[in-house]
């Protein structure tokens, strides 16, 4: 499989996904779709019951689904069964859940999103930008967490050309630049947030978002300039990355007396930013 993870968002529930370029097909965490459909606070012992309930009763599903590495609660990269639309679809029929219509034609919509956008890349990132829109952040946010996802793609395109390997490789690099310029790793850092599925990036405000872009751009240039050899060398070069927007947040913080990384995330945010809202409303109705 030609690895393409996205995160896909079903009534502001994360689901894991993942499309495969040469099948041209998506497949989705099984385990994501069962916690949203079930609720089940233990959905991995729920699939697992459900795999041998269907075995049972002589079912072949447990031979179209798959198995790849896809990014847990702990931001290590962990095996999980995944299943093509098709497939789910018939897991789905065995769950009693208000939900099954829904994700149905949720499951449609994504589909029909994917292949619209092959047509037209530009798609994406209209795609992006609505659905963060109807999860309630601000115009200003968003661009700079699009433009986050451009400077992280180049800083990829960078590890790829010299040759590092997706996975464990780009994941050390990822917590060293991160671990250097905020003090934390990616996992201190989603503890700190109170964060599991949720992506930390959106979750940082605009500037953790801009010391991030920072880390990672600075990243990217030196790489470029030292062309590192050999996956130490990259480290290195992490390193330094990541140190320029931790003297950037140091001297920051000196002026402002406050703190950068903290413990706001994008549902208190968007709770105070819709508290203001009434509040504001309030006082214009009592005028």
């Amino acid at each position: 499989m030609n690895k393409k993870n996205a995160i896909k968002i079903f009534e502001q529930k994360l689901v894991r996904t993942h499309w495969d370029e040469n099948q041209e097909k998506w497949y989705f965490s099984v385990v994501d779709v069962i916690e949203i459909l079930t609720e089940s606070p233990r959905p991995r012992k729920y699939w697992s019951a459900l795999k041998t309930k269907l075995k049972t009763e002589g079912s072949e599903l447990s031979q179209n689904l798959g198995q790849l590495k896809m990014q847990a609660e702990d931001g290590k990269m962990r095996e999980t069964d995944i299943a093509d639309t098709e497939t789910l679809l018939r897991i789905i029929q065995s769950i009693p859940s208000p939900k099954a219509e829904p994700f149905k034609v949720w499951l449609a919509q994504v589909a029909s999103e994917r292949l619209d956008e092959m047509q037209d890349p530009e798609m994406t990132i209209d795609r992006a930008l609505e659905q963060y829109l109807k999860l309630g952040y601000s115009e200003n946010w968003i661009n700079q967490r699009l433009k986050s996802i451009e400077i992280r793609k180049e800083l990829t395109d960078e590890w790829k050309r010299i040759g590092l390997k997706e996975g464990l490789q780009f994941a050390t690099l990822t917590d060293i630049i991160t671990k250097v310029w905020s003090g934390k790793t990616t996992k201190e850092y989603k503890v700190l947030k109170g964060l599991k599925k949720e992506n930390l990036r959106d979750n940082m405000t605009n500037t953790e978002l801009i010391l991030n872009m920072l880390a990672e751009a600075s990243t990217k240039d030196i790489s470029q300039a030292t062309n590192p050899k050999t996956f130490e060398d990259s480290t290195k070069v992490a390193q330094q990355g990541g140190n320029v927007a931790k003297v950037a947040r140091l001297e920051l913080e000196a002026r402002t007396g406050k703190q950068v990384v903290t413990t706001l995330n994008a549902t208190t945010a968007l709770k105070r930013k819709d508290n203001s809202k009434q509040i504001e409303d309030k006082n214009k109705t009592d005028k």
